[in-house]
């Protein structure tokens, strides 16, 4: 059960969901009259946008194992849970279902999975210590699978165009917190985030203003009548949400501090798919 534990941890399963989610709401904006045969295809883009989020989070922990054996000893791999080695074939299978299905799709959704995945890797092997590069390569893979449910659906509307921006804009801001929260050993392993290179006062500064970038943003759609009236609602919440998390954390923008404002900023980033996908409806 450990292990079955450890490898479940591994995937993350929230971040997961939420990524199978997102080209559900790509798809929706898109085209909210589903036929039968797009269901099943936005199942099948669904389970691409699951396992290939899965995959990225495991492949992630197993190049940041002696990183979280300072910042977080307890993830499955440095507590020993789940060796290295498992943790890799974990990847293998979980990208060779993400592919299979894209490619069940059409060769344009095969096409965009493997630039999501190279997007990954590239990520893992050489951005992560680039730091701001490397946050915005995350959060690329982040923008990809709205994209992507349009793309189930042979097509890419303004609307999806929009909010993938926001959504980059949004993690960008929140990739730079968690910097602020990993700075001890990021600077141990040479990882040149934007906490370890500046501090974590000018972090804070820039994370901010990238969640400012992204509430500036959430009026387009409504002043271009892309949503409808319940779009409103569900964005005011993300918009305070994201601005008091840029008030609080350059008020403090301690370890401690950091932790929870990307919590919260996650917890935004729910409601904001939420605000696009009830303003489909008139």
């Amino acid at each position: 059960m450990d292990k079955v534990s450890g490898l479940v941890r591994l995937m993350r399963p929230i971040n997961c969901t939420m990524m199978g989610f997102a080209v559900f709401v790509g798809a929706v904006l898109a085209n909210s009259q589903f036929s039968s045969v797009d269901r099943l295809n936005i199942l099948f883009g669904f389970v691409t946008g699951f396992t290939l989020t899965a995959a990225s989070m495991t492949i992630n922990d197993y190049y940041d194992r002696a990183i979280d054996a300072i910042n977080e000893p307890s993830r499955p791999i440095p507590s020993g849970s789940v060796s290295a080695r498992e943790a890799l074939a974990f990847v293998s299978v979980l990208s060779a279902v993400g592919f299979v299905f894209a490619y069940v799709v059409s060769f344009l959704c095969l096409g965009v999975a493997i630039l999501s995945w190279i997007v990954v890797v590239t990520y893992v092997t050489v951005g992560k210590r680039s730091g701001l590069l490397g946050n915005l390569l995350v959060s690329t893979c982040v923008a990809i699978p709205f994209i992507y449910g349009s793309i189930v659906l042979n097509q890419l509307p303004l609307n999806v165009l929009l909010f993938a921006i926001m959504a980059f804009l949004s993690n960008t801001g929140r990739e730079i917190t968690k910097g602020i929260v990993d700075v001890k050993g990021d600077r141990t392993e040479g990882v040149k985030t934007v906490a370890v290179r500046y501090g974590e006062k000018y972090a804070a500064i820039v994370a901010s203003l990238f969640y400012v970038s992204a509430v500036s943003l959430t009026p387009v759609p409504w002043i271009l009548r892309l949503v409808s009236f319940w779009f409103i609602p569900f964005v005011l919440v993300t918009d305070v949400g994201l601005v008091a998390s840029s008030a609080i954390l350059l008020k403090d923008y301690s370890r401690e501090s950091a932790r929870k404002i990307k919590k919260l900023v996650l917890l935004c980033f729910v409601i904001g798919l939420l605000a696009y996908v009830f303003g489909v409806f008139k």
